[in-house]
């Protein structure tokens, strides 16, 4: 894995730029840690083109990071909690006001708690991006504000016959996106995997033990596997986030598993931030490749 100071700019730049790289936004979780939510940035081949995620504080990072967003047009939420969904109207309007030309956001996020006829507090992504920008959305104004807007909005369906299997759901020369249905407690959830010239960054979301095998199938042979690393092993969390969340044990033995190169650990709480060491070492009891800890403002080259 390369970290990298910068990027240089002009069209030699950008024909020696990575095939795919990635900016981490934000790297916490729920809590007011200093860190910002859940959020990332990938460049393929030099431009800002995904947003994975969305998490208060994202849109700071997004400024830190010195980016021309003129390119960025894919939106992939995991879930539609708080922390993973809460800035995207910031987010949206930076990018609106980065250009005066027409834009469209193809966003892409999980289907609703009613898909499983559940009555449920999670709407669609279509919904929830309706609610959002819709005629009588919240922030309706922002489809003519500073660009003409177009969202085109796709629902990954979550509930169904098991087991949940990968899907392309986006494909142009150079880039290919793929998803499956992830499980997050009652948050209808979806993993995503970006492959781009040869290269691949896999995320896991915000996943839980039912939603390992869907993330195995995902993440085979994957450069970058990013894996949110909210709580520690039982049992040394409360019980109810084993019901949402991966402990560090599952995390290493899943990595080995799938033969990820590297292994990002992110959406950190403030228990997997302080005994960093000791996750560690639970990771280390399966997987011997490479580790990181991320930070808000981190990049990444596969």
């Amino acid at each position: 894995m390369v970290f990298c100071a910068g990027l240089a700019t002009g069209s030699a730049a950008q024909a020696a730029a990575p095939a795919l790289e990635m900016i981490v936004l934000g790297s916490g979780g729920p809590g007011a840690t200093g860190r910002a939510g859940s959020s990332y940035l990938l460049l393929v081949k030099g431009e800002p083109r995904i947003l994975v995620d969305a998490g208060p504080g994202s849109f700071a990072r997004l400024g830190e990071a010195g980016e021309v967003l003129g390119s960025l047009d894919i939106v992939l939420l995991t879930h539609l909690h708080i922390d993973h969904a809460g800035e995207l109207p910031g987010l949206l309007k930076a990018r609106a006001v980065s250009s005066g030309g027409p834009i469209t956001f193809k966003i892409w996020g999980p289907d609703g708690a009613a898909a499983a006829g559940e009555n449920a507090y999670f709407p669609s992504t279509r919904r929830f991006v309706e609610l959002l920008f819709g005629p009588q959305g919240a922030f309706a104004y922002l489809r003519n504000f500073a660009a003409p807007i177009t969202l085109e909005t796709h629902d990954i369906a979550t509930h169904g016959a098991a087991p949940p299997l990968p899907r392309v759901i986006h494909e142009e020369p150079g880039l290919i996106i793929s998803a499956v249905a992830g499980h997050h407690g009652d948050a209808p959830a979806v993993i995503y995997r970006i492959d781009a010239g040869g290269k691949s960054i896999t995320f896991s979301g915000d996943i839980d033990a039912k939603g390992l095998p869907a993330l195995q199938r995902m993440a085979r042979n994957t450069d970058i596997l990013v894996f949110n690393t909210v709580v520690l092993d039982p049992p040394g969390s409360a019980p109810i986030l084993y019901t949402l969340h991966t402990p560090p044990r599952k995390i290493g033995a899943l990595a080995r598993d799938v033969g990820a190169h590297q292994l990002l650990l992110s959406h950190l709480s403030p228990s997997t931030i302080e005994l960093h060491d000791t996750v560690m070492v639970s990771i280390r009891q399966s997987y011997s490749g490479k580790v990181t800890a991320a930070k808000d403002g981190m990049r990444l080259e596969p």
